[in-house]
């Protein structure tokens, strides 16, 4: 099973990501992947930045324990997570969730399950610049739903 996160201020290249995530894995039939970005705008405002802090050692501690419950829930034989911090512009990528399964339904479902918890869970904190000035952002009621749908 290869489970690899990394928390990291440079961007990522999604192909190169995916090709390493499947390489030399013949059991791999299915590739499914989820790549976030910075929004323009947000809540209704403009946003100019948004800047990401995690406290180091506690988040990827954090999210390989929810890889691992990826891999219980669901067959996948790979999972590979890329999250940004640092000061981001609009259109920026910030995160990369990559499952690799022999079939396609395993990898989708745990992709979204991954997902689901960074966005609620994952210990990031995230503050946006607008027009109006600095905000940070929370979790949506409607991402607690999706992750609540799983049990977790």
């Amino acid at each position: 099973m290869r489970l690899s996160v990394s928390i990291q201020t440079e961007d990522f290249d999604v192909s190169h990501e995916l090709a390493q995530l499947r390489a030399n894995d013949a059991r791999v039939g299915a590739v499914c992947s989820f790549v976030g970005t910075v929004r323009e705008r947000n809540e209704g405002s403009n946003v100019s930045s948004m800047e990401l802090e995690h406290y180091p050692g506690m988040t990827e501690k954090s999210i390989t324990a929810m890889m691992e419950e990826a891999s219980k829930r669901f067959d996948i034989h790979g999972a590979r997570v890329i999250h940004r911090i640092g000061l981001l512009q609009p259109q920026d990528q910030i995160v990369l969730v990559a499952v690799t399964s022999a079939h396609r339904g395993m990898s989708f479902q745990a992709c979204e399950f991954l997902m689901d918890y960074l966005k609620t869970q994952a210990p990031f904190w995230k503050k946006e610049v607008t027009p109006d000035g600095a905000r940070w952002v929370d979790a949506r009621v409607c991402d607690d739903a999706a992750l609540a749908r799983w049990g977790a």
